[in-house]
């Protein structure tokens, strides 16, 4: 174990120390995340989300960061995407529970809004399914894109504002389709996502964009042992 390991477990462990002991700063966060909502998204995804990406790193490659990984405009790009993770799951939530009710599912929306039952895990499972079948592939690519402009801008704030993303030419040239359908795609989302995120809406609202962030430190740890 390096030095830097040791001071990454330190800081997690007082940021940790910090909401379960401190009096006040859960209930501020509960607040301020009922308050402003979006602005919360993006700072929780900025951090939590860019910290998975850098625990990637080090499981690969042995250090946190390396020149041109990028710090700032993944943390940018992150929780920019984390206000749309926030938008997103407010759509597939209401909307999916008025599909369910549609379709005769007339209790859906009372079991959604309940304590756990089997009602509820149906729901949420429904939830997931739903936004990550039709949401999370876009989102998958988009990032995939600014992942790849990050790295070739030099991985600063003036670089990646230098030029547009050339989307059309890095979807067609540049991003491994064998790697992002044959396993972003088609493996983890069914075997990770769809249940990461059915637990994800079982949990009261205040906590799931925030679960939903760590699920980024999550998948970043398992796409780090893939690669």
């Amino acid at each position: 174990m390096k030095k830097t390991d040791l001071l990454v477990i330190t800081i997690v462990l007082v940021v940790l120390g910090i909401f379960i002991f401190v009096p006040g700063v859960l209930e501020g966060f509960n607040t301020a995340t009922a308050n402003h909502g979006m602005i919360m998204s993006f700072f929780k995804f900025a951090i939590l989300a860019t910290f998975g990406e850098m625990l990637a790193l080090r499981i690969r490659k042995g250090h946190y960061v390396e020149k041109g990984f990028g710090i700032l405009p993944r943390m940018l790009v992150w929780g920019l995407l984390g206000m749309c993770i926030a938008m997103a799951m407010t759509v597939f939530k209401a909307g999916t529970v008025k599909f369910l009710t549609y379709i005769g599912l007339e209790q859906a929306e009372v079991w959604f809004a309940g304590s756990a039952s089997w009602g509820k895990l149906l729901v949420a499972f429904c939830v997931s399914v739903l936004m990550n079948t039709f949401f999370a592939p876009v989102f998958m690519t988009f990032h995939k894109i600014t992942d790849i402009h990050i790295a070739e801008t030099g991985g600063t704030l003036a670089g990646f504002f230098s030029k547009p993303l050339e989307i059309q030419k890095t979807m067609a040239e540049k991003i491994d389709w064998n790697i992002q359908y044959g396993f972003v795609f088609k493996k983890t989302i069914p075997l990770f996502w769809y249940p990461a995120h059915t637990i994800t809406f079982m949990l009261p609202g205040n906590y799931q964009v925030l679960f939903a962030a760590v699920l980024g430190v999550v998948l970043g740890l398992i796409l780090s042992i893939k690669k």
